[in-house]
C-alpha cells in the first residue's frame, strides 16, 4: 500500500495531494485479518495529536511543525515506519509529557511523507490496531513508551442485531453524504465498496464531525457492537443537525443571495465611482458627520440627527429608503436652524424704500412703517400677521419685497393660487416614495435664514379637495402663538417660524375661511387715480421699460399727456399692469424702428398712441347725456376696480309686467322688484296716477349682458331710473349714486367707496349720492382725490329723487295716460 500514489478521506472528502496520484485501495477483511495478525512492538516512539483520533484500517493525514514531532517522523520513516499516535488532553499544548496524553491510542504506519515549503512535515497515516500505553521510557528526544495490545470484543458472524447496525451505518452516511452540500457525492462510493464491517464503523468515526474526546471515547469502546451503536447514536444526531440546518438555508436562500448580489454589485458600484473619481458612502458619511458639528442646534434636534444618521449607515445603499433617508438628512443639515438675519429698523431708510418703489398708497405704506416701529420696540415678531387685499396691479407682491429690502433680510414667496392639496403645505411623510417637504420648509430652506420676509402670494385662491384642506394647515402657520413650533410631516420635528414676518396678499376677503381671515391684519389697497397712474408710468413704469427693451431716455420719451391718453384711452383698472403691457407695446415699436434704422418720433405724440394702439377702446364709457328718461349712471364694485354702470328702463304697453336683462344676479334682480313696488306703494307722492302701473310693461336693462352683475349697491339707481321714466323727467346732468333701498324707503352703506371714487372721476362724473353712512368712508380717502366732486349724504329714496330727478321734461317724452 505504500507504494501508491495517495488520496486520503477526511471529514467525509477528498484531499488531493498530487495531481496524478490514486485512490488508496479500501481495506478488505483479509487487510483487516492480516493487520489484527501483526505482532504489536513492545516499544513505540508516541506522536501526540492536537486535534484529531486515528481509527484503526483508517488514512489521515497530519501536519507536524514541533521540532520533536519532526524528529520522530524523520526517524520512524528511516526505520521501520511504525509510530503509536495519541491524542492530547489539552489541544493548547505545545509539548505535552505523558500526563498530557491519553492512554489509548492507535499503532499507524507511515504511508508517505511530504516536506512543505514553510518547513512543516505533512505525514500519510494508517491506523493498524490499538494500543495502551503500559509505561513511558522516555520524553526527549521524544515520547518512547512501552505499549501493550487493547483486545477488542466482535460480535459473532451470525448476529444479525449487529449487522442491521451497520446496514444503518451504511445507509446513514449515504443520507448525510446526500444532505451535506460540502461533501461531494463521489463519496457515496467510499461507503458502498467497504465491506469490512469493523473498518466501516472505524472509518465513519474518524470521519464524523466529533469533538476530540468523543472520538477518543468511541476509540476506548472495547465491545465492537457498544461502539456501532454509539456512532449511530452520533450520525442520527448529525443527520437531524443537517436536515434542520437545510431547511433553514432554503428559507433564506434567496434572500442571501438577493443581499449578496446587492451587496457585490453595490461593491462595484462603489469601486467604479471612485475610479471616476466619485465619492463613496462613506465620505458621504463622514462629509454629514462635520457638516452635523457644525450646527448650532439644541439637544433635542442634535439627538433626532444622530439616531436618523445611525438608521441610514445601517441602510442598504441600494434600497429605496436609503435615498429618501439621504435627502431627509440633507434637508435637515441644510435648514437655517437658529440661523438668523440682522435686521435693520432704520424707519426712515424703510420709509425712503416704499416711497421709491411705491407711488401713493399712503396708507398702507403708513401701516407698514407702524408694523416695523412696533418689531423694533418689542423685538419679536408675535404681531399679527398682515394681510394686503385689494384689485390685481396694485403693488401688493412689491410692497412685501420692499419691506425686506428695508429690513435687510431675505425674500420668499409661494404662490398659493389653486393650491388644493394640504402636503404642499405640509409636506409628505417620508415613508412615501418621493415625499419631499412642504413649501414652506422648502422656502425656509431656500431663504437660508430663519427670519425672512414671507410672502404668501394669492392666499384667497386656495381651494379645497379630496388631498385636504391648506388652507387650514395655514391656521398653524400664521397663529404667532402656535408656528414657534411648525410640524411639517417630512421633516418629523418642530420648526420655528416665529421670527418669520408673514405678509399674505388676496383680491377679496370673502372666499377666505373665517378662522383664517381672524389670525390676520387686514389692509386694504385700492386702486389709483387716473394722476396717480401718470405718475406711476412716468417714473417707474416707462423707464424700466426702456431698459427692458434696451433703449434709454434718449431714444424715446413721452408726456403726461399721453400718458393720460393710454391711461383712458386704452386701459380699465384698478391697478397699473395693463397699462404696463401698454407701454411696452409703445416701446417696442420704437425699439423695431432703432433696430432696422428707420425714422420715429423720438417724443411719442397722440397720434403716435393711435397708430400703434389703435382707436380708443373704452372711452365710451364717459357719462351719458340726460336727454333720455330712465338712463341713470351707477358705481360698481369688480375684482379689478370699481366702475360705472348704465341703468336703462323702457316703457310700453301691457299690464305692468316687469322685465329684467343684462346677466343680472338674484340680490340685482330683487332690488328693482323693491324699487318698483316702492314707487307703486308711494305713487301719489311721486305724482303718478296708479292706472299708469298696471296699464304699461317695465323693461329694466343693464349694458353688457355678457358681464354677470349682482349686489345691491344699484338699489338706488334702479329707484331713479323707474322714476324718470315714469314721469319722463330728465336726470341731472353728471350725478352717479350708489346705495341699496329697503322697503321702508331707507337708503342703506354700501362698500367698495373709493374704487367707486376712482370710477366716477374717469367718467367726468362731478356729482356723486351716498348714503350719509358711507361718509366715514369718503372722509378717510385723500382730499386730492376728491378734487371736483360734490357728494350728497342720504337717508331716505324720496331724498335721491329730489336730488336726481329735475323738474325740467326730457325731449319728446311720451304722454302717459
Amino acid at each position: 500500500m505504500s507504494n501508491h500514489k495517495i488520496i486520503a478521506f477526511d471529514n467525509l472528502s477528498l484531499q488531493e495531494f498530487d495531481s496524478e496520484a490514486e485512490l488508496i485501495p479500501l481495506l478488505t477483511p483479509e487487510d483487516e485479518e492480516e493487520m489484527a495478525n501483526e505482532e504489536l512492538p513492545s516499544t513505540l516512539p508516541i506522536l501526540p495529536l492536537r486535534n484529531t483520533v486515528l481509527f484503526p484500517g483508517v488514512v489521515i493525514p497530519i501536519t507536524a511543525g514541533r521540532d520533536k514531532s519532526i524528529k520522530l517522523i524523520n526517524e520512524a520513516n528511516a526505520g521501520n515506519k511504525i509510530i503509536g499516535v495519541v491524542a492530547q488532553r489539552n489541544e493548547g499544548d505545545e509539548d505535552p509529557t505523558k500526563n498530557d496524553i491519553h492512554q489509548v491510542g492507535t499503532v499507524a504506519r507511515i504511508l508517505r511523507v511530504l516536506k512543505m515549503p514553510d518547513g512543516n512535515v505533512t505525514v500519510i497515516l494508517q491506523g493498524k490496531k490499538r494500543f495502551e500505553i503500559d509505561a513511558v521510557i522516555s520524553e526527549k528526544p521524544y515520547i518512547k513508551a512501552t505499549v501493550k495490545e487493547v483486545t477488542e470484543k466482535r460480535p459473532g458472524k451470525h448476529d444479525s442485531e449487529f449487522s442491521t447496525i451497520v446496514e444503518s451505518i451504511k445507509e446513514l452516511a449515504i443520507q448525510i453524504i446526500k444532505e451535506s452540500p460540502n461533501i461531494p457525492t463521489e463519496a457515496t462510493f467510499a461507503i458502498k465498496n467497504i465491506e469490512s464491517q469493523s473498518f466501516l464503523i472505524n472509518f465513519v468515526s474518524s470521519n464524523m464531525n466529533l469533538s476530540v474526546e468523543d472520538k477518543q471515547n468511541l476509540l476506548m469502546m472495547n465491545v465492537l457492537k457498544e461502539r456501532a451503536l454509539e456512532t449511530l447514536r452520533y450520525m442520527n444526531i448529525e443527520l437531524q443537525k443537517l436536515e434542520l440546518k437545510n431547511d433553514i438555508q432554503s428559507k433564506v436562500r434567496f434572500d442571501l443571495d438577493q443581499q449578496q448580489r446587492e451587496y457585490f454589485l453595490h461593491q462595484q458600484m462603489k469601486t467604479i465611482q471612485e475610479e471616476l473619481g466619485g465619492v463613496s458612502n462613506e465620505q458621504e458619511f463622514e462629509d454629514m458627520r462635520l457638516r452635523a458639528k457644525a450646527k448650532k442646534w439644541d439637544e433635542k434636534t442634535s439627538k433626532h440627527f444622530e439616531k436618523e444618521f445611525s438608521k441610514m449607515q445601517r441602510m442598504n445603499p441600494q434600497a429605496p429608503d436609503f435615498g429618501i433617508q439621504r435627502n431627509y438628512l440633507d434637508l435637515f443639515l441644510e435648514l437655517p436652524w437658529s440661523k438668523y438675519s440682522k435686521d435693520n429698523f432704520d424707519l426712515k431708510n424703510a420709509q425712503k424704500v416704499l416711497d421709491r418703489d411705491h407711488f401713493g398708497l399712503e396708507d398702507v405704506k403708513k401701516r407698514m412703517i407702524e408694523h416695523l416701529a412696533v418689531l423694533k420696540l418689542r423685538n419679536d415678531m408675535k404681531s399679527p400677521i398682515i394681510c394686503l387685499t385689494g384689485p390685481p396691479g396694485v403693488g401688493k407682491t412689491s410692497i412685501g419685497k420692499s419691506v425686506a429690502e428695508a429690513l435687510g433680510r431675505e425674500y420668499v414667496r409661494i404662490s398659493l393660487g389653486g393650491l388644493r392639496d394640504e402636503a404642499e403645505i405640509r409636506g409628505h411623510r417620508k415613508t412615501y416614495i418621493g415625499a419631499m417637504p412642504g413649501r414652506i420648509i422648502q422656502s425656509i430652506k431656500k431663504a437660508q435664514t430663519s427670519n425672512p420676509v414671507f410672502i404668501l402670494d394669492e392666499i384667497d385662491k386656495l381651494s379645497v379637495s379630496s388631498q385636504g384642506d391648506p388652507s387650514s394647515a395655514l391656521l398653524e402657520v400664521l397663529d404667532p402663538e402656535q408656528n414657534n413650533s411648525f410640524y411639517d410631516n417630512f421633516l418629523e420635528m418642530g420648526y420655528d417660524l416665529s421670527k418669520v414676518m408673514f405678509i399674505a396678499t388676496s383680491n377679496t376677503m370673502s372666499t377666505i375661511q373665517p378662522a383664517l381671515k381672524d389670525r390676520m391684519e387686514v389692509i386694504k389697497m385700492s386702486g389709483y387715480t387716473t394722476e396717480e397712474k401718470v405718475e406711476i408710468a412716468k417714473q417707474h413704469l416707462f423707464p424700466k421699460q426702456l431698459k427692458e427693451h434696451g433703449l434709454t431716455s434718449k431714444d424715446l420719451t413721452i408726456g403726461k399727456k399721453q400718458l393720460e391718453k393710454i391711461v383712458e384711452g386704452y386701459t380699465r383698472e384698478s391697478g397699473v399692469r395693463s397699462l404696463e403691457q401698454k407701454i411696452a407695446q409703445v416701446i417696442r415699436n420704437a425699439a423695431k424702428s432703432v433696430a432696422m434704422e428707420e425714422e420715429y418720433n423720438k417724443k411719442i405724440t397722440e397720434d403716435d398712441i393711435i397708430n400703434i394702439l389703435g382707436a380708443p377702446k373704452l372711452e365710451r364709457d364717459k357719462a351719458e347725456g340726460n336727454d333720455v328718461a330712465g338712463v341713470v349712471t351707477g358705481l360698481a364694485w369688480t375684482s379689478v376696480g370699481g366702475d360705472i354702470l348704465f341703468i336703462e328702463s323702457l316703457i310700453s304697453k301691457g299690464k305692468g309686467v316687469l322685465t329684467l336683462t343684462g346677466n343680472l344676479g338674484t340680490v340685482m334682480k330683487e332690488s328693482a322688484t323693491i324699487a318698483l313696488e316702492y314707487i307703486k306703494a308711494n305713487a301719489e307722492i311721486f305724482g303718478l296716477n296708479q292706472d299708469i302701473l298696471t296699464k304699461y310693461n317695465i323693461h329694466l336693462h343693464v349694458p353688457e349682458g355678457a358681464t354677470p352683475k349682482d349686489g345691491p349697491s344699484a338699489g338706488i339707481a334702479m329707484l331713479t331710473s323707474l322714476v324718470s321714466l315714469f314721469t319722463q323727467r330728465k336726470i341731472k346732468k353728471g350725478i352717479a349714486m350708489t346705495g341699496e333701498i329697503t322697503l321702508r324707503g331707507k337708503v342703506l352703506p354700501v362698500g367698495g367707496i373709493k374704487e367707486k371714487i376712482l370710477a366716477a372721476k374717469r367718467a367726468n362724473i362731478k356729482e356723486i349720492i351716498l348714503c350719509h353712512e358711507n361718509k366715514s368712508d369718503i372722509e378717510e380717502i385723500k382730499a386730492n382725490y376728491l378734487d371736483g366732486l360734490t357728494f350728497h349724504y342720504v337717508k331716505e329714496m324720496s331724498e335721491v329723487i329730489d336730488i336726481a330727478i329735475t323738474n325740467q321734461m326730457v325731449k319728446n317724452a311720451k304722454i302717459l295716460d
